[in-house]
């Protein structure tokens, strides 16, 4: 074989490899069960919701997005059909305004807009139909019906990656409506830096970008730079053909820096390369806990509920490490650093999950709290309650424990005492054992007040928190006076009504009382009396004492679940009903599981079984869910719930078992043991449960088995 023959075979291999590259490397195991377009749709059946929906109210449930992603990505690269409209992508809608590139799953965000357009007319954005769209983890298409662009999608941690296939290869246009984004945008800018590249800034959430394509720019038209009703639009030049590909890179510091993300995560990379290494990623994730058994729509709802667990909160540092800290000021660090949990939605659960899978992160998110506490005084909080104190408390205690705890550890002392940080009314709490409201004579549904009922019962919690903490660390006088403030919950009991019920400044019970009237903001948070009435998971006996020991509990119990919701009490985030229990909003997420505590397991099971099978996937098309997902909350009730493990008390590493859904459940642990769940049977009575085939005295597993792996085997009937 001559030297020629020998270089142009070698040439053929080279380009046989390359052309290959990327393609069906990745066999879909797990990703084929996820559909990421459960929770985009509406949900509208008053029978589920409670009540009719007011006209014009679209419900808040879901709230999803289902465009691509990475595990806690900087990056959400999805479709927007409504701007200002929770996560930007209604099923309902018919018409595409552009491909925005961060998301949350529910409110803000949505920034950098990017939309392929071919002759457009006066207004941009273009019709499309389900039928040509589709999506995977890591992956979104849609076909532009008023533009004929076939759009693909894929993304990395930093960057996105854009494919348009134009069917007309002239007069090609990219438009950047950088003035919008669910944020809201203060300022913007966008500029030609080469024949084929563009950087700019989109002020409000203060986020840069840097962008190549692969194709030469005839010229950048800018109308109103900078304002509310500019945007930008990108003329290709003609003569290429093939699909037009644009590659993003994003930062929160600055346009070199998302440049410099763009370089390292994809560089020369094809499209189908970025893509199959998303899949793969996700793969690896969806892998650590495989399931035997159960229906295949119970496979698609767990696989689909643990990808939504795993897209929040996000990356916001870059790939040189650099980070815009809580004081606006660009600091550098060793570890990943993330935007701020929504911790009053995911401590309950989404947290914990998100440790038990990967630790990593979550020891990125707790050094980032720190971070944020070391620049402001304070561990910040999202929303309601103080509950980073669950959040790093229970990761501390299941052995994410490689970061400053004492100094940790102080600032969460500093939230539970000090006044001006995440605890408002804290100084009212410390004194009196309990947060009142104002006597307001006629209060409505969105009466604006000091939520008095919930916080003190979310920062009893907060404080056993920080005490598990103290008592770990040796610190016993504050162990011991955070766990007698721990029982500030009975404070808010009125045994004549056996409610949790607000209470005025002089410490009279608020009349009138109406334990059914759902409240926004006036003593109880998004929730009502029968709501809240059961909330105390550090303390389950002290709870049950208060209503007169198990039969009065029970019987308190079993009328939440019961009484049947008044249709005239309309309010959003308070949906989808089981009586007066609210499986659409998280106050009450615990409730199902309570009788357990009274020996009652068959109850919790037949409420547990009713929600995981008909509140989940619901509608024709199974895409709607029973509430917002709330960053993955919603979706991590449903995976614990399903494997039969759920932690009822996150800050404690104890898991309480019912029923799985599936014959078989085996999750590699991060410790790289396997932990495995069996139930023979299609029974869904408990009557037993056996770890390591020795029977269990109660219902609560340790953490030790995702430490050391071993098998749970429940009986049921």
């Amino acid at each position: 074989m001559s030297n020629q023959t020998k270089n142009l075979l070698s040439i053929v291999i080279i380009f046989l490899l390359a052309s290959t590259a990327g393609k069906s490397q990745t066999k879909p195991a797990y990703t084929k069960y996820v559909n990421t377009f459960i929770g985009t749709a509406p949900l509208n059946d008053p029978k589920i919701l409670g009540y009719e929906l007011p006209k014009g109210w679209r419900s808040w449930a879901g709230l999803t997005f289902p465009g691509s992603s990475l595990p806690n990505a900087m990056v959400q690269l999805s479709p927007i059909t409504a701007f200002g409209s929770g996560a930007g992508y209604q099923y309902e809608d018919s018409v595409i305004y552009g491909f925005a590139h961060t998301n949350k799953g529910h409110w803000n965000l949505c920034n950098i807009p990017i939309l392929p357009v071919s002759n457009p007319g006066s207004k941009f954005g273009s019709r499309f139909s389900h039928k040509r769209e589709s999506s995977a983890p890591g992956f979104y298409q849609v076909y532009l019906d008023d533009y004929n662009v076939n759009v693909s999608l894929t993304s990395t941690l930093r960057c996105g990656y854009h494919k348009y296939e134009f069917k007309n290869n002239t007069n090609r246009q990219i438009l950047f409506d950088l003035a919008k984004a669910n944020s809201g945008v203060s300022t913007w800018n966008i500029e030609q830096v080469g024949p084929s590249a563009l950087q700019g800034f989109q002020g409000g959430e203060n986020i840069y970008f840097y962008v190549t394509l692969n194709t030469n720019i005839e010229k950048l038209d800018k109308t109103n730079e900078g304002q509310h009703n500019g945007f930008a639009l990108v003329h290709l030049a003609n003569g290429s053909t093939g699909p037009v590909e644009l590659k993003i890179g994003l930062s929160f510091v600055s346009t070199a820096n998302a440049k410099q993300n763009l370089e390292q995560e994809i560089g020369d990379k094809s499209f189908d390369v970025i893509r199959n290494e998303a899949t793969q990623k996700w793969e690896t994730l969806l892998s650590t806990i495989q399931v035997k058994g159960g229906t295949e729509k119970q496979k698609r709802m767990f696989y689909s509920c643990l990808y939504r667990s795993f897209l929040w909160p996000a990356l916001r540092s870059d790939v040189n490490g650099e980070y815009t800290d809580a004081k606006k000021n660009v600091s550098k660090a060793d570890f990943n650093y993330y935007t701020e949990p929504s911790l009053w939605d995911t401590y309950r659960n989404k947290d914990v999950l998100l440790g038990l899978i990967t630790p990593q992160v979550t020891l990125g998110v707790i050094k980032s709290m720190k971070d944020v506490g070391d620049k402001t005084g304070f561990i910040p909080t999202f929303f309601h309650g103080d509950h980073a104190a669950s959040s790093i408390a229970g990761a501390y205690l299941r052995g994410i424990d490689n970061f400053d705890i004492k100094d940790t550890y102080r600032l969460l002392l500093r939230n539970a005492n000090v006044a001006g940080g995440p605890r408002p009314f804290i100084t009212e709490y410390i004194q009196k054992g309990y947060i009142s409201d104002p006597d307001i004579a006629d209060p409505q549904v969105e009466t604006k007040a000091k939520a008095g009922v919930s916080k003190t019962l979310e920062y009893a919690y907060d404080d056993y928190s920080v005490a598990q903490i103290a008592k770990k660390l040796g610190d016993t006088l504050n162990y011991r006076l955070l766990m007698e403030r721990s029982k500030n919950y009975k404070n808010m009991f009125d045994p004549g009504t056996r409610f949790m019920r607000g209470r005025l400044e002089n410490g009279d019970w608020i009349k009138p009382f109406n334990p059914q009237q759902p409240y926004y903001e006036y003593m109880y948070r998004e929730a009502n009396a029968w709501q809240v009435s059961f909330f105390a998971p550090h303390d389950m006996p002290g709870l049950i004492a208060l209503y007169g020991g198990p039969k009065g509990f029970e019987s308190k119990l079993d009328s939440l679940f019961t009484l049947p919701w008044n249709p005239n009490y309309i309010a959003r985030n308070v949906e989808t009903m089981i009586g007066q229990y609210c499986q659409g909003n998280q106050p009450d997420h615990e409730a199902p599981f309570a009788y357990i505590f009274i020996g009652k397991p068959a109850k919790s099971q037949k409420i547990i079984d009713n929600i995981l099978n008909n509140l989940y996937g619901i509608g024709d098309e199974g895409l709607e869910l029973s509430g917002m997902d709330d960053a993955g909350e919603m979706s991590s009730w449903y995976v614990f719930s399903a494997l039969g493990l759920y932690p009822f008390s996150a800050t404690d590493p104890k898991y309480i078992v019912t029923a799985p859904l599936f014959d078989e459940v085996k999750w590699k642990t991060s410790s790289g043991k396997i932990l495995t769940i069996t139930k023979p049977g299609k029974g869904r009575a408990l009557t037993a449960i056996k770890v390591n085939g020795k029977r269990l005295n109660g219902y609560f597993v340790s953490h030790d088995l995702f430490k050391n792996g071993g098998n749970i085997t429940i009986t049921t009937k």
